[in-house]
């Protein structure tokens, strides 16, 4: 699995503490060997920033803006695992997602 922070969305943000921040609740949540982070030039999404990304092979793939990578760090953790923990990582109940639930933008279905 893979999330993808917006590189290019605009406001005063610091790409490198911000892909820390998601990387260390991943290892908190048990979770760094099953997803990368990475950054993606442009989502088109810039009248909400900051957009963010998760897919995966066999996954469904989510897109979200308003995002504070930083703080919603915990959950981003937390999306990651639910989508992991449900068939085809379509998520029925978004509750687990914590404030990311409320960000939602766009969910694919996989292939």
């Amino acid at each position: 699995m893979r999330v993808l922070i917006c590189s290019s969305c605009a406001g005063d943000r610091d790409g490198t503490a911000e892909r820390q921040a998601v990387l260390e609740a991943l290892r908190l949540a048990g979770l760094d060997e099953e997803v990368e982070v990475a950054g993606h030039a442009c989502f088109s999404g810039c009248e909400e920033p900051t957009v963010l990304a998760v897919q995966g092979r066999g996954l469904a793939s989510y897109v979200f803006s308003g995002v504070d990578p930083v703080s919603d760090a915990g959950d981003i953790a937390a999306t990651c695992q639910t989508i992991l923990d449900s068939p085809d990582g379509w998520i029925e109940d978004a509750r687990p997602c914590g404030r990311l639930r409320l960000c939602l933008r766009s969910r694919i279905p996989a292939l």
